[in-house]
This record gives structure tokens, C-alpha cells and sequence, in this order.
């Protein structure tokens, strides 16, 4: 395991937990997260173990996991830190491509999906658009969501839509055209504090984890029509 770094989290700085299996590319991601303005890595660790050891004394800003570990499944991870941490933001950084380990990741809990082909500067911007209420996914994830989406079969008539208050229905727009908290919060008139509080109310009337899921869950029940 990599040299845990220092567990405290400072209001104005990132802190991040890498978890990548391979080591030369757990080196090179360490670095150009460590490099980025703004973000503190706490630890860089190679399988589930190690990172559920350290995640049970650091609660960082971000989780930046692969998916495919020597021990296990990036989603178990992600599902745990999910329930345990709702406040940290979740983003997959792996070879796996395919829709089922896309939206496995999305149901998980994922708010953000990037491809390692991304070079190290997306990964730095990715972690600031987490924390700014973005959902970073490269474009080829962004399709398999679009084809679930598109997939999804019409909502029963006697299935009754999640009652979501006016001021949820509006973030919740808001999360599905991609403005940050800070946008949401400016457009709503109202803190930008209180706009993560607003949307933990939507994951738990929905059911959902992340904003990902919340999107899709939201027009999979015609809650809301991406067309509109």
C-alpha cells in the first residue's frame, strides 16, 4: 500500500482517496492528482482492503476508484462508501468500457465515469467539476446511458411518481441539464448549502445513489422528459 497521506480535510481542499490496482498507473494518477490546485490525495492504495482500511479513518471529498481489483468488484466499494458517505463523490476511472459495467457503477452510486484514456489534466478537471455538482463522463459512457435511457420500458399507469416538492423538481431539473450547486443555487435563489440537502431528499424519494441514477430513475418514471 502507498503512504497514506494526512486524514484531515481542510473546507478549501479536495481531498481525494485513489484506488488503481496497478502500480506504474497508480504512480502516474497519484501524481497528477497530487499536482492539481486545490486537491490534497490522502492515499493512493492498490485493492478493496487497503482502501476500506484507510476509508474507515479518512472520509474524503473524493473517491476515485478502478473497477476491476485483485480482491474484488470497484462497485462493492462504491455501494459501501455510497450508504457510510453520502457526502463524498464517487468517480470510476477504468478500462472497462461496456454498458453493464457502466450502469453497474452508475446503480452503485458513481456520480462521474472517465475512460483511462483521459489525459491528466480531464482527471484534475474531473475531480473539480464532482465537487461542483458536475457529473463528468467521457463520451462513450455518456451513450451507454443515453441507450439505457432510451431502453427504458414505458411506466405503468398505476405506478405512482415519488411526491418531490416544487423546490426538489427544480434541482432536479436542474442535475439533469448539468448546472452545478453553485448554478442550481443562483437560478433558485437560494445557498448554495442547502442545495446537497435538497438533493439527498431526491436520492432517498427515488431510491437512487448518485445523480446519474437520479437522471435516468427520473425519465425511466417519466418524472421528467429530457426533450423538454
Amino acid at each position: 500500500m502507498d503512504q497514506a497521506r494526512s486524514a484531515a480535510r481542510v473546507d478549501h481542499v479536495i481531498s481525494v482517496i485513489l484506488v488503481e490496482d496497478d502500480a506504474p498507473t497508480r504512480e502516474f494518477l497519484a501524481a497528477s492528482l497530487a499536482a492539481g490546485d486545490g486537491i490534497l490525495l490522502q492515499a493512493s492504495v492498490g485493492t478493496l482492503g487497503e482502501a476500506r482500511t484507510v476509508l474507515e479513518r479518512c472520509r474524503p471529498s473524493v473517491l476515485v476508484t478502478d473497477l476491476k481489483l485483485p480482491d474484488g468488484h470497484g462497485s462493492e466499494l462504491i455501494r459501501e462508501v455510497r450508504q457510510r458517505m453520502p457526502e463524498t463523490e464517487i468517480m470510476v476511472i477504468s478500462v472497462l468500457g461496456d454498458e453493464l459495467s457502466v450502469m453497474q457503477a452508475v446503480r452503485a452510486g458513481a456520480s462521474g465515469y472517465i475512460l483511462k484514456d483521459a489525459r491528466p489534466i480531464d482527471l484534475i478537471a474531473a475531480v473539480h467539476d464532482l465537487i461542483n455538482g458536475r457529473s463528468p463522463i467521457s463520451a462513450s459512457i455518456a451513450r451507454h446511458i443515453i441507450r439505457q435511457t432510451q431502453a427504458a420500458p414505458p411506466a405503468k399507469a398505476e405506478e405512482t411518481p415519488p411526491a418531490l416538492t416544487p423546490r426538489e423538481m427544480d434541482i432536479l431539473w436542474g442535475i439533469a441539464k448539468g448546472f452545478t450547486y453553485n448554478d442550481i443555487a443562483a437560478r433558485l435563489g437560494i445557498s448554495r448549502q442547502t442545495v446537497p440537502s435538497h438533493i439527498k431528499n431526491i436520492y432517498r424519494k427515488l431510491e437512487v445513489n448518485s445523480r446519474s441514477e437520479a437522471v435516468y430513475t427520473a425519465v425511466e418514471r417519466r418524472i421528467i422528459k429530457l426533450s423538454d
